[in-house]
């Protein structure tokens, strides 16, 4: 008959989320360093202490082998010197077992003492112990970057409705029942499009509804954290975090803020990112849409111009526009010409509304022939 497993054996685990590095979504060092570090202190302290018992046994048996070894040559000579000297090193002999016996005491209630320490996550996540935890094993198949990108774009497809239901959920009952129901929810996709459900939420400056889709992101992402650091799959795991989160201390519910208040700062961060990218997208497209047949922008050429040209085109007057040409250095004036026939604020050949012929040529030359035939007349 098969014996049946003794699980009381996990009664005696000291399980905690509250280390391992942040989700790479998240950008942000541990969550919980305060509880760890001292754990780990700790440890290492327990460890070294272990370490120097071991050390000290190991020097004492040394001086022993030394000293038996010399008692079994002084044994040989029978002078009188060698028989004084026999009887000291029996003397350091005997001296030295019961400090072998002390020091091998000591290590023994240390190594009962260890096994008698609860587990916790660094000792959980050793080989021994990684199987052990939930039946369901997270998949340690390493995927490409096409793989995951297929992966995430086929479960949104699937699911997206789903992701922003659990999204607007607001009580910690809520959110773990929908989860209860819906456990394939309880991943890194999830986790992604809720991040990026955030940023499109901000950009279209629907601050408050971000600012709940950041808190279920959060939530989710310490889910994930606490599936990391204990090597299980998340969807065998997320009751341990609403059962801590829903008691948990003045400490931990004050990192959880302050890792949302954080997200929250990095959402507003890269929705300013992508609104600033679509302006100068709209600014290319339309600078694009304006230029002339010289491939210049008509609102960049207008700008440097200097104010008295620019006061001719504001008042569409040709005249004021000649008499401004024929004060100016004729190479400069030329240039100024042929950029506005690039960009098309003086069109060559254009006619007024009532077809009188406006300009046959729009060349410094002809503008200055213009105004000589004027002055003739």
């Amino acid at each position: 008959i098969m014996s049946r497993i003794d699980y009381s054996v996990w009664d005696h685990i000291e399980v905690s989320d509250d280390e391992d590095d942040t989700h790479p979504n998240i950008d942000t060092p541990s969550l919980f360093r305060w509880r760890h570090q001292a754990r780990v202190e700790r440890m290492e302290e327990f460890q070294k202490k272990g370490e120097e018992l071991s050390k000290l046994l190991s020097e004492c048996r040394r001086k022993l082998s030394e000293a038996q070894k010399k008692v079994q040559e002084l044994s040989i000579s029978a002078t009188d010197d060698a028989k004084a000297e026999l009887s000291k090193a029996q003397a350091e002999e005997k001296k030295l077992k019961k400090e072998e016996r002390e020091w091998e005491k000591k290590l023994e209630e240390h190594n009962r003492e260890e096994k008698r320490m609860p587990w916790n996550v660094d000792t959980l996540s050793k080989d021994g112990f990684s199987k052990s935890i939930v039946n369901v094993k997270p998949d340690s198949k390493e995927e490409t970057e096409e793989e995951k990108e297929q992966k995430h774009k086929t479960f949104v497809e699937k699911y997206e409705k789903q992701i922003k239901h659990f999204g607007m959920l607001r009580r910690w009952d809520d959110s773990q029942k929908y989860l209860s129901d819906n456990p394939h929810l309880v991943c890194e996709e999830t986790a992604n499009y809720l991040v990026i459900m955030c940023i499109d939420l901000e950009v279209e400056e629907k601050h408050a509804l971000m600012e709940q889709v950041a808190h279920q992101t959060i939530v989710m992402q310490f889910i994930l954290e606490l599936a990391k650091s204990l090597k299980v799959d998340p969807r065998g795991c997320f009751r341990q975090f609403f059962s801590k989160i829903k008691t948990a201390d003045q400490q931990y519910q004050e990192a959880f803020n302050d890792e949302l208040e954080s997200f929250k700062e990095r959402v507003r961060g890269r929705a300013k990112i992508r609104i600033e990218k679509a302006m100068r997208e709209y600014e290319e497209e339309e600078r694009q849409k304006r230029m002339g047949p010289g491939g210049l922008d008509p609102v960049e050429v207008y700008e440097s111009l200097p104010l008295e040209m620019q006061k001719c085109f504001d008042e569409k007057d040709i005249q004021m526009l000649q008499d401004v040409i024929s004060k100016m250095d004729p190479t400069e004036a030329k240039a100024h010409m042929k950029r506005c026939i690039d960009s098309g604020l003086w069109v060559p050949n254009s006619k007024t509304d009532d077809g009188d012929e406006k300009e046959e040529d729009a060349t410094y030359e002809e503008v200055k022939q213009e105004q000589e035939e004027t002055k003739k007349e």
